[in-house]
C-alpha cells in the first residue's frame, strides 16, 4: 500500500474515496481515530492509502479533479 494523500481536511478523505470508488480503486483510510488522542481539534493528518498498482491511476484522478497532493 502507498500513501495517496495526507490531509487535515475532514471532507477531503470521503470525497477522494468516492472518486476512487467510482473508478473501482480500493483505498484505505488510516489515522481516522486519532481524534481521540488529539481531542478532536483536527491537527493530526489522516492518510488515504491505495495499492501500489493503483497509485498511478489514483494520482491521475486527483489531478483531473484539481486535488493537490505530494508525490
Amino acid at each position: 500500500m502507498r500513501e495517496l494523500i495526507r490531509t487535515t481536511d475532514p471532507t477531503l478523505i470521503p470525497f477522494v474515496t468516492a472518486l476512487l470508488a467510482g473508478e473501482d480503486i480500493d483505498c484505505f483510510a488510516m489515522d481516522v481515530h486519532m481524534s481521540a488522542l488529539e481531542g478532536s481539534i483536527g491537527i493530526l493528518p489522516r492518510r488515504l492509502m491505495v495499492r501500489d498498482k493503483d497509485l498511478f491511476l489514483a494520482r491521475a484522478i486527483l489531478r483531473d479533479n484539481g486535488i493537490d497532493f505530494e508525490e
